[in-house]
């Protein structure tokens, strides 16, 4: 080999020692990306906004209750058969009523709150006559909670419109399983009719039945209030009514309105029936104009102590 051929040799060679790893030389392993790992992100948990309801407190307005009777009459036999009755005034002033039994020793009331300008709406409800899903509308447009008192089987008929009742906060209250004459029963008549109610409602809603009780047609006796004081139950009778119950005999709205109208009073204890049209026509009007005048209506779950009511 010449000189210039092992030159060139000589120039590779060592070319290729310069570029090449040595043996045992760790080289650096390639690091892989980091891999950007994001957290589930966990959302506050939503909890329902709940409109604030504002309570509206009720005008201090101090008028005259008729007294009360703290004792029943000696006249008066303990199953006397006994008709709720009330007499009116043009003053708008609470109306007097009955006299010779002291109903408020049995947790009986036919007025409320007297010294405040409130009133207790309430509903009797002994069949579907189609106008209660119109009064149920104008009462939740207007804010107004009423009492619905039903029989067993009025719940056995519209148990949906029971359910919503409830659903839009309303009482309902026990009228009884079959409508009788409390007067008319013994002891154990008496319970069969309350806890038949009660016990249908509860079956059908799946909660108590509130403890305020309609006579059907307004007949009691001292008996009667005692065993449904004895049940737990709230008697509530009534100082507004009107003869608005044959649904072929109706006065019309305007005629409705008017007895309204001209006979709302502090502590009114309003009885109207859901079968007539002239109260479904009329009550939107009313119970905007009662509360343009000052008026709040409360629930009977804020009625008083009866045995104050009047003494």
């Amino acid at each position: 080999m010449d000189t210039s051929s092992i030159f060139g040799f000589i120039v590779a060679l060592y070319a290729s020692l310069t570029t090449c790893a040595l043996p045992g030389t760790e080289q650096p392993v390639p690091q892989p990306e980091p891999i950007a790992v994001v957290e589930e992100q966990k959302m506050p948990e939503q909890n329902p906004v709940v409109p604030e309801v504002t309570e509206v407190e009720p005008v201090y307005d101090p008028v005259a209750t008729p007294k009360q009777p703290s004792a029943n009459a000696a006249n008066v036999g303990y199953h006397d058969k006994k008709s709720w009755w009330f007499r009116r005034n043009k003053e708008h002033l609470p109306p007097s009523a009955q006299d010779e039994i002291a109903i408020g020793n049995y947790d009986a009331y036919y007025l409320g709150d007297t010294q405040h300008k409130v009133i207790y709406l309430t509903f009797d409800e002994g069949y579907e006559n189609g106008y209660t899903p119109k009064i149920l509308d104008v009462l939740k447009a207007n804010d107004v909670k009423a009492a619905f008192f039903v029989t067993k089987s009025y719940m056995q008929d519209q148990p949906d419109l029971v359910k919503r009742m409830v659903a839009e906060g309303h009482i309902v209250g026990n009228h009884s399983v079959s409508h009788p004459a409390m007067s008319d029963l013994n002891n154990e008549q008496i319970l069969a009719e309350l806890n038949g109610c009660a016990a249908y409602y509860k079956e059908l809603t799946g909660q108590e039945m509130p403890k305020y009780f309609r006579p059907p047609e307004g007949v009691y006796s001292i008996h009667s209030l005692e065993q449904t004081k004895a049940a737990g139950y709230k008697t509530i009778f009534w100082s507004f009514a009107y003869n608005d119950w044959d649904p072929k005999n109706q006065p019309g709205r305007q005629a409705a309105y008017d007895m309204v109208m001209t006979n709302y009073h502090n502590g009114s204890i309003m009885l109207l029936h859901a079968v007539s049209q002239s109260n479904t026509e009329a009550l939107d009007q009313i119970l905007k104009d009662l509360k343009g005048k000052g008026y709040v209506f409360q629930t009977l779950d804020q009625l008083p102590p009866a045995a104050s009511i009047g003494q």
